[in-house]
This record gives C-alpha cells, structure tokens and sequence, in this order.
C-alpha cells in the first residue's frame, strides 16, 4: 500500500520534472533578443522565468531522489509471503532430486555417445583386399 503510493507519486515527480525542463528556455534562446525576439520571454518577468523554473526543477528533482531511495528501502524490507500452493511448493526447498529408474534391459548395452553412430564389429577390409 505504501509502496504503491510512493510509486504513484514518483512517476507523478518524473513527469513533472520531464514538463518543466521542456519548458525551460535553453542558453542559446538569448541570441534572439537581440532581434527583437525578448518580449516573448517575459511572462515571468526578463529574469525571473528562468529563477522559477530553475527553483522548481531543483525541488522536484530532490524529491525525485527521495522518493527513488523510499522505494529502495521497501524493496529491501519487502517480505514475500506464497499466497497460492503453486508458489509454496516452488519456494520450498526440495530435498535430492528423483532420480527415475533405468530398466535392466538398457543397462547391459554401452551408452551410444552422442549422434555418431556405433561402428559394426567387424572390421572393415585392407586397401587392395578384395572379398
């Protein structure tokens, strides 16, 4: 429950953070003023947009950071409780694995070792050997 809410409000932190740099003029907007172009800025008065942006971010940013090591720390405390049967089974921990049993017919016969086939008994004849 706590989690969910400091999630909720850490993604809220990130969009928020992600709408005030966008909206923040860059360094080289100021090029422009001299065209004519620096009344466009003045909303928040010649200086004081850029304060109040800069003010905002730097908040929004620290409360970003803390709510990033919030989450840290549940994640750390978090205790996992199975809720079903499938999960307890799997969690628990199982003793030596069950070996099945080899039936006695395949236990005389050599294992074949790989996908090459096994060679005949008989030996292949020499070179200039004719049969």
């Amino acid at each position: 429950m706590v989690q969910t809410i400091v999630l909720i409000a850490h993604v809220g932190f990130a969009l928020l953070i992600i709408a005030l740099v966008l909206l923040q003029r860059g360094k080289g907007a100021d090029a422009g003023t001299g065209f004519g172009a620096g009344a466009s800025g003045t909303v928040f008065g010649s200086r004081g947009s850029a304060t109040f942006f800069s003010r905002a971010t730097a908040v929004l940013a620290a409360l970003f950071f803390v709510t990033s090591l919030v989450l840290a720390y549940l994640a750390t405390q978090r205790t996992t409780v199975p809720t079903g049967l499938i999960q307890s089974t799997q969690s628990a921990p199982s003793s030596s694995p069950q070996v099945p049993a080899v039936p006695s017919s395949t236990q005389d016969a050599p294992a074949p070792e790989g996908d090459v086939p096994a060679l005949p008994s008989d030996a292949p004849p020499e070179a200039g050997e004719s049969n």
